[in-house]
């Protein structure tokens, strides 16, 4: 069993399961379908989700199991997802974990699998493919009266839910973010300005990897007043939206936001465009992360811009900075905060744009 990726003509991609012999497995296909296109979400859930259910059915098959009644062993499930590592087809069979081993995976990806089986088994029982007790197997009623206050709002009543059965508790961990030492070296690593670009717009601005590999030019307002461009924000900024791409970026968020740029990202536009002009000329992608030293194109893919820069620096920037640009949403996640104070060696290595002649 494994997740797959399916390309219709129209452009539009999602992901399925198919079996051992290479045959899409009904149920988990037609669940994946409709959350693409019933339900509009996004490529990389139908990947999750898809990689999740297929997690399920390799289960029930090593085991004997239905998977349409398995998941009254939904306990059993959990621990052969906890100890069991992932094999590769030509690979012999795996060797469990023993005690004192460190867990196959953690308390997160276990939830995130639990979620899309919960998933496949919910939309099973409503096209009839699954009996209706699964759902008293994987839910349970529970009330108000469990929940924080922040979660109830102003209704004080008492209401009743579906609470999920099956669920490890995960560890509450600080996020590592880079520092500021950190990013001036990979800043400085960097062999391009389309580099530079890519970990100003993560650390400075604040976007995640699919936001940063779908910034289009026309999304770049870098101007003073870009009112004749249609656009009444004032000052340097750039748009974030949602919205299908050919490289196959996708905004996280599905609301479209401005986020205003300050002196040394728009300096390290201004650096980007005469490097990519003095390669490419007027031609080349319309996608700032698409880099300049591609003649043409449709961009980089989301996880392509992080290890742009990664990639283009192995000697000298931080391996837990560059393993963070290859595995993590966001780069840096310094961006959700206010950004602090330009350290002077970035200053530096970006200098103010000579004046260019009046056309």
């Amino acid at each position: 069993m494994r997740a797959f990726p399916v390309d219709l003509p129209s452009g539009t991609r999602y992901w399925t399961v198919l079996d051992d012999e290479f045959r899409v497995v009904p149920v988990a296909d037609q669940w994946l379908r409709f959350l693409r296109f019933g339900r509009s979400r996004a490529e990389l859930t139908t990947r999750s989700y898809a990689g999740g259910a297929a997690f399920y059915f390799r289960w029930c098959q090593a085991t004997g199991r239905e998977w349409a009644e398995a998941a009254r062993d939904m306990g059993l499930f959990m621990v052969w997802l906890r100890y069991t590592p992932s094999r590769r087809d030509d690979e012999p069979g795996p060797v469990v974990c023993g005690p004192g081993m460190r867990p196959a995976r953690g308390e997160r990806r276990v939830n995130g699998v639990l979620a899309a089986v919960r998933g496949l088994l919910s939309y099973a029982v409503s096209v009839d493919a699954a009996p209706r007790s699964v759902l008293g197997q994987i839910y349970e009623l529970a009330d108000s009266r469990d929940l924080p206050e922040e979660a109830k709002g102003e209704d004080t009543g008492l209401y009743y839910r579906l609470r999920a059965r099956h669920r490890l508790q995960e560890p509450q961990a600080d996020v590592d973010r880079a520092s500021d030492e950190e990013l001036v070296a990979m800043f400085l690593a960097c062999r391009s300005a389309r580099d530079r670009l890519i970990v100003l717009l993560h650390a400075r601005v604040g976007l995640r990897r699919g936001q940063v590999a779908g910034l289009r030019r026309s999304d770049c307002h870098l101007l003073p007043d870009s009112r004749h461009l249609g656009c009444d924000y004032e000052g340097a900024h750039v748009h974030v939206q949602r919205r299908s791409n050919m490289n196959r970026a996708w905004s996280k968020s599905k609301k479209e936001w401005i986020q205003p740029l300050d002196f040394l990202v728009v300096q390290g536009f201004d650096q980007y465009l005469d490097e990519r002009y003095a390669i490419l000329g007027e031609g080349g992608s319309d996608f700032p992360a698409g880099g300049a030293d591609a003649a043409g194109g449709d961009g980089r893919a989301a996880g392509a811009a992080g290890e742009a820069v990664a990639e283009g620096a192995p000697a000298h920037g931080p391996a837990r900075v560059r393993q963070q640009c290859r595995g993590r949403g966001r780069v840096v996640g310094r961006g959700a905060d206010a950004p602090g104070p330009v350290p002077s060696v970035i200053r530096r290595a970006v200098p103010d744009p000579e004046p260019r002649p009046a056309a």
